[in-house]
């Protein structure tokens, strides 16, 4: 059995991991300038506020990167269980692994588009390739945590 620190399938887990963080980094990047050009919000006496609550307040093209940095809250933890499920009964390699790659190549597409273009059908398209693939690593998951024999 392979060591589990080293199963293949960590590796798409950390990208995704950091791109979230790249993401977080973008979303302020671009919010924090928004906010301090608006002359309704003022950072300092702002009481008990969300990112929901500005989101009237700032640009779509702002709001798009906070959108994302929650949708990748969502979905993806799903693929984070499964892989973590697969490494640890050693199915994280091969068909697997390549699955989380591309798993996580539509993920960083899908971020890219909605956080610049925003085309809804094409973000749609990209979100739903992605969820098959989760669909197929789960699968897999479930192959091997019920033993099934086919």
């Amino acid at each position: 059995m392979m060591d589990i620190a080293h199963s293949p399938i960590l590796q798409p887990v950390v990208i995704l991991l950091a791109w979230t963080m790249v993401m977080w980094i973008w979303m302020y990047a671009t919010r924090i300038p928004a906010m301090s050009r608006n002359p309704k919000l003022d950072p300092a006496n702002m009481v008990g506020s969300t990112g929901a609550g500005l989101r009237a307040e700032l640009p779509d093209k702002v709001n798009w990167k906070a959108d994302n940095y929650n949708h990748l809250h969502e979905a993806p933890t799903v693929f984070y269980a499964v892989a973590l499920v697969l490494a640890i009964t050693g199915w994280g390699d091969g068909m697997n692994a390549l699955l989380a790659w591309i798993y996580v190549g539509l993920r960083i597409i899908h971020s890219l588009v909605q956080a610049t273009s925003n085309r809804v059908l094409v973000r749609f398209v990209l979100f739903a390739l992605s969820s098959v693939v989760l669909m197929a690593l789960i699968f897999h998951a479930a192959i091997v945590t019920f033993d099934i024999h086919f």
